[in-house]
């Protein structure tokens, strides 16, 4: 069974925007003195680092961090493009590139490589680290010590013992720091799946053990 291609409008549109621009950032590269393979370098530069800042942005809304930084060097890249796509229009005469300009494109290299290592090196908020709990001993029962059952009378009825309860465990004391870490995976969580995390999956995402877990999601409920 063979499927037939159908073109995609909104691909064929980004292919048409991207070579457009392409070469709009070349043109203004070349006519800043950056010849030859130095010129088709400048819009490769700019496109990667607006695909980086984007590709962070969405990382970085998943996992519910700040994304000041991101929309930073997101905007930079973008400011470069459409800069030189209304440079290109008619505005700037290309054989008499201003000094400012030539500036701004000598510098462009150091201010991508700057602005790409931060975006992959930079590390994620810190959260305040909680205590790990103590392991919670299973409390032992110690069977009384057997005494020989009294023979009971002739003709007296065996009234049954009451079999003991044993004790409620104690309840798991949750620092409030585990709790807003424990929030957070559970907005990310929710934002992916669209459904509420349970104490499995809370259990297995931050090694607890499985009381401290259902106590943890008794929380978040």
């Amino acid at each position: 069974m063979t499927r037939s291609i159908r073109p995609d409008a909104v691909l064929v549109q980004a292919v048409i925007a991207g070579a457009l621009s392409f070469a709009h950032l070349h043109d203004i590269a070349a006519a800043a003195g950056q010849d030859g393979w130095k010129a088709w370098a400048y819009p490769i530069s700019v496109d990667l680092l607006l695909v980086a800042a984007w590709r962070r942005l969405r990382i970085l809304r998943t996992t519910g961090e700040p994304t000041r930084a991101a929309w930073t060097w997101f905007a930079v890249a973008l400011a470069a493009s459409l800069g030189a796509n209304v440079a290109t229009a008619g505005l700037l005469d290309l054989t008499d590139v201003p000094a400012w300009l030539r500036i701004l494109v000598a510098g462009w290299p150091a201010l991508a490589f700057l602005g790409g290592t931060l975006l992959v090196h930079t590390p994620a908020a810190e959260t305040d680290t909680a205590p790990e709990p103590a392991p919670v001993a299973a409390q032992a029962i110690v069977p009384a010590e057997s005494a020989p059952e009294p023979k009971p009378l002739p003709g007296a009825v065996e009234a049954a013992e009451p079999v003991p309860a044993l004790p409620a465990p104690p309840p798991v004391d949750v620092p409030p720091a585990l709790v807003d870490h424990a929030r957070k995976l559970a907005d990310a969580h929710r934002s992916a799946t669209g459904n509420p995390i349970d104490a499995d999956t809370l259990r297995d995402r931050l090694g607890l053990p499985g009381p401290m877990a259902a106590e943890l999601a008794t929380h978040l409920a």
